[in-house]
């Protein structure tokens, strides 16, 4: 009787797992050109806007709700209607750099992507 017990909790976990997985594979999947964004030395109150390209490399439409800086002085801007499979779009990221020094930040976009939200990290170093 243990055995039928241990035998049929496995055949669910199992079950699970699959069904999970396979619902993983359809899902969209939000592919950034690179994690981390690198404005380099910039000069202060220069050209603040920077652009990411992604690629939803899923199975099914992506859809981004936002992108949100961690802090006032970062923001991004993303598309609102839905990727499909296999196409592109561009994110826009803007740092204030009316502030001198190093920065270290980071873009949070918040989709549908199979893995949840991702983290585009933003830096540089803003010079008078």
């Amino acid at each position: 009787m243990k055995y039928l017990f241990l035998s049929l909790i496995l055949l669910v976990t199992s079950f699970k797992g699959f069904a999970q997985n396979a619902a993983e594979t359809n899902a969209p999947v939000l592919k950034l050109e690179t994690m981390t964004l690198d404005y380099g030395t910039v000069a202060k109150g220069s050209n603040k806007d920077r652009v990411v390209k992604f690629t939803n490399t899923g199975k099914s439409p992506l859809i981004i709700v936002s992108c949100t800086g961690s802090c006032d002085c970062t923001s991004g801007k993303c598309p609102h209607e839905p990727i499909m499979p296999g196409k592109t779009g561009e994110i826009v990221v803007t740092y204030n750099t009316d502030k001198v020094g190093k920065f270290n930040k980071t873009v949070t976009i918040s989709s549908n992507n199979s893995g949840g939200n991702i983290y585009l990290n933003v830096k540089g170093v803003v010079t008078e």
